[in-house]
């Protein structure tokens, strides 16, 4: 599987009724996949980093 970025929007998208308010707490509080900001001030995630965060949200919610 060949690995690409997400934007904000398609992280959201995926998390289905998560706000981006939400979202950005998370960033806050050190609980939101690991991210990094492109020169022009956009977030992306490697995809399969979000994959690997979801993962381990499940195994701490078990």
């Amino acid at each position: 599987m060949k690995d690409e970025l997400m934007t904000t929007a398609e992280i959201l998208a995926e998390l289905k009724g998560i706000s981006r308010r939400t979202f950005y707490r998370w960033r806050e509080l050190g609980k939101a996949p690991k991210a990094f900001t492109l020169p022009n001030g956009e977030l992306r995630v490697w995809r399969s980093d979000f994959h690997a965060w979801l993962r381990s949200q499940e195994g701490a919610a078990a």
